[in-house]
């Protein structure tokens, strides 16, 4: 599937339960026009101008990467085989995260965070830590999950976020 975009030192990695149709077909996170992570991303300040899905490598710019739990199938969550999000599968990000420490990982949906943590995760930081790495759940982005979203949750990660490390530009 995607890429991972990941390297030390992030401030923030986001991370959800694997590529949707449109953007596995395309190549880029987030890909659906109607998708609202890259307009959250600008809202919220973490990136100084809209970033088009097609440039989303110029998020590290930004000091922010991005990842799914699941990285050899897409489609919808209800699409997914249950494996797909399952231990090993969190394992492997785990591993990751290890890695490049983050300051934050935040799920960019319930159930990705959900998923990972293996409860009934609410919406912003989770007093679980990978590491030094914070976690956060933020509102679903996808155009099929508009019945939870709303960017306050986007914006006050972002306020964390310039708390904990300066960006990379």
């Amino acid at each position: 599937m995607l890429p991972d975009v990941l390297r030390p030192g992030l401030r923030i990695v986001f991370c959800g339960t694997a590529a949707g149709t449109v953007s596995a077909a395309r190549g880029w996170y987030y890909a659906h026009p109607q998708n609202k992570f890259w307009r959250a991303l600008h809202a919220s300040g973490l990136t100084p101008r809209l970033i088009a899905p097609a440039e989303y490598l110029e998020l590290l710019r930004y000091g922010i990467g991005v990842t799914d739990i699941a990285k050899t199938v897409s489609g919808m969550d209800k699409q997914l085989p249950p494996a797909a999000l399952g231990e090993a599968a969190c394992q492997a990000l785990r591993a990751k995260i290890h890695a490049v420490e983050p300051a934050i990982l935040a799920f960019t949906s319930l159930t990705a965070g959900r998923r990972y943590l293996r409860r009934a995760a609410g919406f912003g930081e989770q007093p679980e830590r990978i590491g030094e790495t914070h976690i956060w759940v933020l509102p679903s982005p996808s155009p099929t999950a508009n019945w939870n979203w709303d960017e306050t949750w986007w914006r006050a990660l972002a306020e964390r976020a310039a708390l904990m490390r300066p960006a990379a530009l």
